[in-house]
């Protein structure tokens, strides 16, 4: 077009924004393209304006976009949420929310965009508030809203505000869809209120992956493995493919109901029949179920075969759950070549030492004893992990 002298429009720039932002190009380009749509005049268009802060806000650092934003006086709410939408996505919660206090007039998005930051930002007590706040203004919460805000109370564990938000959709008849019903479904079930959870989950008429995932991963945490494998089941029977998160849940469930045999059956399924990629955390879970169930050997084997560029954080659990089994089952051998890869990726943590020293006097292996105490007393970056009491109500 412009090799062509085709001068272009208002209409013009947007799109090749909007291109931008979806092709993830780099910030070249995108001052590049500024540079052009200011010498045409044509950033005194709101729309083309806010099309480019939202590329600016999507790329790292955020500082472009704030910069445009200051030096843009013309602005609309458009404007104010778009950036607040990309300081969220920048952990900059802070600084979005002194702009979200700024805005002259503030629309639905404005508040989910906060609220939804806090939420993902474990900044549970902050969205609960906002959340209060919205509505005592006046202005009715939608779904998005409700489902942050309850995320945000099943994360802090706030049940009663969690309860008192279902009222509210109840009171004022929100239209349950299978988005809010797997809000739902999650909140009562991170909250220890499974059988609420399989209510709502029965209820909701158009259950997405999402519903069912909800439900599954609830299921799996209440330690009910038989039930997490049949609601799979039906998930599948119903024409829903499961992925990734489907298989983490009901690998957990089989593991803490000790179902081997079904966990092994899944865990071949997943790529033969789902064609659903395996991750290092559907090996970890295998190799905790294994080493729970005493297949020590074979757990090892499950770990050593897991994706090479995995992360730390995956390869640390795994290691640490094998460690766990081997303590079960006294199996010290195994448990000496855990315990150096759990060292090796977390030489600070003192745990792995006391497990050893447990294993090592159960055994009634003294100098192993002494050798690991010695070794947490001259290795100054072990950190000691303090004891500590619960008391349950």
């Amino acid at each position: 077009m412009r090799r062509c002298s085709v001068p272009p429009d208002f209409h013009t720039f947007p799109f090749v924004f909007k291109a931008c932002a979806k092709k993830n190009s780099d910030l070249t380009l995108v001052k590049t393209l500024h540079c052009q749509a200011l010498r045409f005049g044509l950033l005194s268009d709101l729309f083309t304006l806010n099309t480019l802060l939202r590329v600016y806000s999507l790329l790292t650092p955020i500082d472009s976009a704030l910069k445009l934003f200051d030096e843009n006086p013309q602005r609309d709410v458009v404007t104010y949420n778009v950036l607040i939408d990309g300081l969220v996505k920048a952990r900059e919660v802070v600084r979005a929310r002194e702009l979200f206090d700024s805005m002259p007039f503030r629309d639905l998005v404005s508040w989910n965009s906060l609220i939804a930051g806090y939420a993902h930002l474990n900044q549970c007590r902050e969205a609960i508030n906002l959340f209060e706040e919205m509505v005592g203004s006046g202005l009715e919460p939608d779904n998005v809203a409700i489902v942050s805000t309850l995320s945000a109370c099943a994360q802090s564990g706030d049940l009663e505000k969690g309860k008192a938000i279902h009222e509210y959709t109840k009171r004022n008849r929100l239209f349950v869809d299978s988005f809010l019903a797997t809000g739902l479904v999650d909140f009562y079930a991170k909250c220890g209120y499974i059988d609420t959870a399989m209510e709502i989950f029965n209820l909701c008429s158009d259950k997405t992956l999402f519903t069912w995932n909800a439900m599954i991963t609830g299921l799996a945490m209440h330690g009910n493995g038989e039930l997490t494998v049949n609601y799979f089941r039906k998930m599948v029977s119903s024409g829903i493919k499961p992925d990734g998160v489907s298989f983490i849940s009901v690998l957990v469930g089989c593991s803490h109901s000790g179902l081997v045999d079904e966990a092994r059956k899944l865990f071949d399924e997943m790529k033969s029949l789902y064609n659903v990629e395996r991750e290092m955390k559907h090996y970890g879970c295998m190799a905790d179920l294994l080493g729970r169930a005493g297949l020590i050997e074979e757990a090892a084997e499950m770990i050593e075969q897991m994706p090479k560029e995995g992360g730390n954080r995956e390869k640390l659990l795994a290691w640490s759950g094998l460690l766990g089994g081997c303590r079960i089952h006294g199996n010290i051998e195994v448990a000496e070549k855990a315990a150096e890869r759990v060292k090796a990726l977390s030489p600070e943590d003192g745990g792995v030492y006391k497990v050893m020293v447990e294993m090592y006097v159960n055994a009634e292996r003294w100098e192993d004893v002494v050798k690991v105490r010695e070794l947490v007393e001259s290795n100054k970056r072990v950190k000691k992990n303090a004891g500590f009491s619960k008391v349950l109500s």
